[in-house]
């Protein structure tokens, strides 16, 4: 394994990070994988090296925190020996208060959070989408004081536009506030729209990138192909991957033909080239990998130590079309 500080925070992480989307004992998707099923994963990641593992108030109806709590404290000696982070803005009740950004749903949910994690603190945590219907300020006031009193050390943004990650950051900046170290983008070989301003923004801010559907909901590793034929569980069973590229598959199997040939050069699965490109990109701390099956482990340790040439890079982005704005809702 391989680390590296997220962004030009002092927080080290493993250049894999682990998304426990994945887990839950309520499963709101058919993929999603009970403790027991889910056990021998996690902790083949965290036998490879894996410290850094992010989750969110809303996977799994909330036990997606719970089995992550009770795992990772299993397969740790010691708290401070792995980085956890949760994400915050979905609904996780009925009421009006019980959804995005105002100071009083942030301050329930961090400790809804912590109870369900089972430790004092996270040591990133995330808004998982900008929230137009709260004053900015008073999000990151309200982010700022979840810090100082000690139930976050670091604060993170995920999947918005770059004037809105821009507004919060300048108003934390200018309000002697906590900042965000890190942006959780959709970010990958078919989708690449981060690269226009987000990235170009976080590289110039010190903000680590760590980029969730590494690998397009499966499209990327051949869960399904040209003719919409489904090859696994998810993919059969993924609307939210169908409504996203879709409109674009004629482009986007360009890019998968491309990677395929790659992949068979180097004698390597699609998937773990494609980690490998999205590893080489600017700004990019770690990847945020879903696991259901032990060798997906596998693929995103070997990753690391996959070398492209700058020939193999210019033909995987050749065939690219631009897509609209994807992931941000």
């Amino acid at each position: 394994m391989k680390y590296v500080r997220l962004g030009s925070s002092g927080l080290s992480v493993s250049r894999i990070c682990l998304g426990m989307m994945s887990y839950g004992d309520m499963p709101a998707r058919k993929w999603q994988l009970d403790e027991d099923v889910a056990e021998p994963i996690v902790r083949r990641a965290v036998e490879a090296g894996v410290t850094f593992f992010d989750t969110a108030d809303t996977y799994a109806h909330g036990t997606s925190e719970e089995l992550s709590g009770r795992l990772l404290g299993r397969l740790f000696p010691r708290r401070e020996d792995y980085v956890l982070a949760t994400k915050v803005y979905y609904p996780t009740g009925p009421r009006p208060n019980g959804q995005g950004l105002s100071r009083k749903h942030l301050m329930a949910a961090i400790d809804a959070s912590l109870t369900r994690l089972g430790t004092d603190y996270v040591d990133l945590y995330q808004i998982h989408r900008f929230d137009p219907t709260t004053p900015v300020e008073e999000t990151m006031a309200a982010l700022h004081d979840i810090v100082r009193a000690g139930k976050a050390r670091h604060i993170g943004a995920s999947s918005m536009y770059a004037w809105q990650f821009a507004k919060a950051q300048y108003t934390a900046q200018a309000a002697g506030w906590t900042t965000f170290i890190a942006m959780q983008s959709h970010y990958n070989l078919i989708y690449r729209e981060e690269e226009r301003e987000m990235i170009p923004q976080c590289l110039d801010q010190g903000v680590g990138v760590i980029p969730y559907s590494p690998l397009a909901r499966g499209l990327l590793a051949g869960n399904r192909n040209r003719t919409g034929a489904q090859h696994t569980l998810r993919a059969a069973s993924d609307a939210l991957a169908d409504s996203r590229f879709r409109a674009y598959a004629d482009a986007d199997f360009d890019v998968i033909g491309t990677l395929s040939a790659i992949a068979r050069q180097h004698g390597r699965p699609p998937a773990q080239i494609a980690l490998a490109w999205l590893l080489t990109r600017p700004a990019v701390s770690a990847p945020i990998i879903g696991a259901t099956k032990p060798h997906h482990i596998d693929d995103a340790i070997a990753a690391l130590d996959v070398t492209l040439s700058e020939h193999d890079v210019h033909r995987l982005h050749a065939p690219y079309r631009p897509h609209p704005v994807l992931g941000h809702s």
